[in-house]
């Protein structure tokens, strides 16, 4: 379309002087931004560190169907490979559990409300499933945590995990929106809450947290609750 080259107005046909700001020999053809292609916009990731939080309802208004990818290098160094598990705590106001069903992981692959499943290994980690609107309202945590499989046997904590990560994506979209790198060289910890996604003031929030545990997955199920035989 045309539009004065001086002071950007739009005009309906090539005139002598523009209308609006007077000068001589305005018209130029000018690409004027599409609404729609800007609503569909790929949103730019928001990176966060240790402690930061973010609210997903304000800088990511209607998602409601999120995937958590969690992801790690392989191991590169001599010994077995670093086996992680992935699990979700889903947790009242008090911080934990109101049962065993609350805990979603590998072997319970979803919640009893539908609202957050385990969607399986990937190429190079784990991911799970959520659609807040579904979430109960008794729950106002879901905690996102990694343990290390077997970490007794094979002598293997977070001291020699590389390249850990929890990213937030758009399932609809398809785009990545929140990302968490964990720091490496964690120390001795077999078992790690990496972030959470949180009700306040009624949004969705989302929590770096990077906090580690002695004790693998069984001392992480004791923080939030859950029975381990």
């Amino acid at each position: 379309m045309l539009a004065c080259r001086f002071c950007n107005e739009a005009l309906g046909w090539a005139v002598q002087f523009c209308p609006f700001c007077g000068k001589p020999d305005p018209a130029v053809v000018v690409e004027r931004p599409n609404p729609a292609a800007a609503t569909n916009a790929v949103p730019m990731v928001v990176k966060l560190t240790k402690g930061m939080n973010m609210s997903l309802s304000k800088t990511f208004p209607g998602v409601e169907r999120i995937r958590i990818g969690l992801g790690w290098n392989e191991r590169t160094a001599a010994g077995d490979a670093i086996d992680l598990d992935g699990v979700v705590f889903m947790t009242a106001e008090n911080g934990k559990v109101r049962g065993d069903e609350d805990l979603i992981f590998f072997n319970q692959v979803t919640s009893a409300c539908r609202s957050v499943s385990f969607g399986g290994k990937q190429e190079m980690g784990e991911e799970f499933s959520v659609s807040l609107d579904l979430v109960p309202t008794a729950i106002q945590h879901l905690v996102i945590g990694v343990t290390i499989y077997e970490d007794d046997a094979r002598r293997q904590d977070f001291g020699q995990v590389r390249g850990a990560c929890v990213c937030l994506s758009d399932m609809k979209a398809g785009a990545e929106l929140v990302r968490f790198d964990l720091p490496d060289a964690q120390g001795t910890e077999t078992a790690m809450i990496l972030g959470e996604i949180y009700r306040r003031g009624g949004e969705w929030k989302f929590r770096a947290v990077g906090q580690g545990f002695a004790g693998g997955l069984r001392a992480l199920c004791g923080h939030f609750g859950v029975s381990v035989a």
